[in-house]
């Protein structure tokens, strides 16, 4: 299989699976439990039938939106990802460039692999950081503050992640950052000799934006579960949100929101936008899909608070439901991250460019000529 034959998210999958080893692509591939609610998050899109207009006149169709007070070229964000140099050695290096020459938002992890100064000395286009709150509250601190002058436009508290889910396909791979050979993961590195090449003899892995205060994932290996239980902070609450919201002093976003009570505490401590997320299905299974919760949602604080759908989202038909809903964009990491493993920034390019195209061409068939004349009349439900 070849870049040329990639055409949508799963061909992407599919030769990503071809390139990496078997402990590298199930970390990306896998979820929680019996990962219901990971097909339960694009399964959800089936449910919502699209009603479509005609004799329109939309030759030309408006994309563009403003997320969290920046214009971009489409309805879309690029999630924050962690360990990205794992999956192909240009990592988040790949990902900014071809979100700037989208015109798309990009977020940084905490875990990313490439530093926050770096990314932000080299694209202007709009940057999110993703901060994990952890117990060690200077690191906290001084990831804020590099964040401020790398000159981030906006911030998003992970707050669905004070404990690591149960991810059996990492257990059973022995995944780790950073990778170590076991008994059954030694042969999968040996039949990938690309990534095997690239990752020894390219720069070395960090994660430079943490390591100057922990070693776990950047110098000595452990599992994510370990270190999301170890590391960060299970007391977060919404007094320490509110915090970090007022130490960031910018636009700030809630990501993993899911239900109406807490939508309403994110509006009342001050929060620019909420992504509806359940981390790709990757931590509590058998927990709603992000679409399945937006309508509740837009009716409590759609007029208060920007509102993203996070998760499951592969094709531009996605995006268009979940605005005719309310929501502002939609936004996802494995829509990126297949593409990035199976071709790097090229990759990245092409399913970028094959999003722009659906949504163009699903909302001339829609007959709508901008996004704000999506609504709810659009949609039916099974």
């Amino acid at each position: 299989m070849r870049l040329a034959d990639c055409h949508n998210v799963q061909d992407f999958r599919r030769l990503a699976r071809q390139r990496l080893p078997d402990p590298i692509f199930h970390y990306i591939d896998g979820a929680a439990d019996d990962e219901l609610t990971k097909a339960r998050n694009t399964k959800a899109f089936a449910r919502c039938d699209l009603v479509p207009h005609v004799l329109a006149g939309v030759e030309h169709v408006d994309m563009r939106t403003t997320i969290m007070g920046r214009e971009t070229a489409l309805p879309l964000l690029l999630s924050p990802t962690a360990l990205q140099r794992l999956f192909h050695w240009q990592g988040e290096r790949a990902v900014a460039r071809a979100a700037e020459r989208a015109g798309l938002w990009f977020g940084i992890s905490s875990l990313a692999t490439v530093s926050l100064e770096e990314i932000g000395r080299t694209i202007s286009s709009p940057k999110l950081f993703q901060l994990y709150a952890h117990k060690d509250e200077g690191l906290n601190r001084a990831m804020i503050a590099a964040a401020k002058a790398a000159q981030f436009d906006a911030l998003a508290l992970t707050v669905d992640t004070i404990v690591g889910g149960n991810r059996e396909r990492c257990l059973r791979s022995g995944f780790t950052s950073p990778p170590k050979l076991t008994p059954s993961s030694a042969l999968s590195f040996a039949m990938h000799p690309r990534w095997t090449v690239n990752y020894l003899c390219r720069e070395k892995f960090e994660l430079p934006n943490l390591s100057a205060h922990v070693a776990a994932g950047s110098n000595v290996a452990v599992s994510v579960a370990d270190y999301l239980n170890n590391m960060l902070d299970q007391s977060l609450d919404w007094k320490k949100a509110e915090r970090i919201r007022a130490d960031w002093g910018g636009a700030f976003c809630l990501k993993g929101v899911m239900s109406v009570e807490d939508a309403r505490r994110a509006v009342d401590i001050g929060a620019t936008a909420i992504m509806l997320s359940n981390h790709g299905g990757r931590q509590l299974d058998g927990s709603r899909a992000p679409f399945d919760q937006l309508a509740e949602i837009m009716d409590a604080v759609g007029d208060r608070i920007e509102v993203i759908c996070d998760g499951g989202v592969q094709r531009g038909t996605h995006v268009l439901k979940a605005l005719s809903l309310g929501a502002k964009a939609c936004s996802g990491g494995r829509l990126y991250l297949y593409a990035l493993a199976a071709a790097g920034e090229a990759g990245v390019d092409r399913i970028l460019t094959k999003f722009r195209a659906e949504i163009e061409r699903d909302m001339k068939l829609m007959g709508v000529r901008s996004l704000a004349e999506l609504g709810r009349a659009n949609l039916r439900w099974r």
